[in-house]
């Protein structure tokens, strides 16, 4: 015996409503298109500028606060940052682009408080950030970005370390003075003494390092 499907048997109307629910559904939403290498190179230089402008900030409420020696490690990682933001800005326009940031006002709290965002934000951009930057760069087959990227990530490494050393003993370094820092000027790593002959990280002649205090 021949069987009338479920569908078929269905009422004319209830056909017609099944098929005006369906098409009342909204599409469904496109997915994002995938950053590219110009886009995180981008957001690289946005993130350098802005963490410069909140560590100069950080130094001076160090000062004032009377930790001489973390305002010193400010100083030294805001240059180290306006290293990587020139850095990812020459790429930029090597890929046609044109370098583009927006420097907001830091929120600057006390020295502990500062000290303790400064760790997070570079552990962000030492194990999420750039390490997805540098995957896409690595795909593309970018030695220009990949270069930037690995010289910057080595270097918040370095000051994540710096920093969380600092918060450690926060409290022995009230009234301390200033100290020095040596910063590369090739790729930013930030350190407290010249004990090599080429920098770490990138290789150059130690006599590629600033003096920041």
């Amino acid at each position: 015996m021949k069987t009338t499907s479920f569908v078929r048997s269905l009422p004319a109307f209830a056909l017609a409503g099944a098929a005006a629910l369906v098409l009342a559904l909204p599409a469904p939403a496109a997915a994002p298109p995938a950053a590219s290498t110009l886009d995180n190179l981008q957001a690289a230089y946005d993130g350098e500028s802005n963490a410069s402008a909140k560590y100069a900030a950080f130094a001076k409420k160090a000062d004032e606060e009377g930790y001489g020696q973390v305002a010193s490690l400010f100083r030294a990682a805001a240059r180290a940052e306006q290293i990587h933001a020139a850095n990812h800005a020459a790429v930029i326009k090597k890929l046609g682009g044109v370098p583009k940031n927006d420097v907001k006002a830091p929120e600057v709290k006390t020295t502990k408080e500062n000290l303790q965002a400064a760790i997070a934000g570079e552990s962000y951009e030492r194990d999420k950030m750039y390490p997805e930057f540098l995957a896409k760069a690595k795909k593309d087959t970018n030695r220009d970005a990949i270069e930037t990227f690995n010289f910057a990530k080595a270097a918040e490494a370095e000051h994540a370390k710096l920093y969380s050393e600092s918060l450690a003993k926060l409290d022995s370094l009230k009234g301390t003075k200033a100290v020095t820092y040596y910063v590369c000027t090739v790729c930013g790593f930030t350190t407290t003494k010249l004990d090599f002959q080429k920098c770490p990280v990138c290789f150059n002649p130690k006599d590629k390092y600033t003096k920041v205090g």
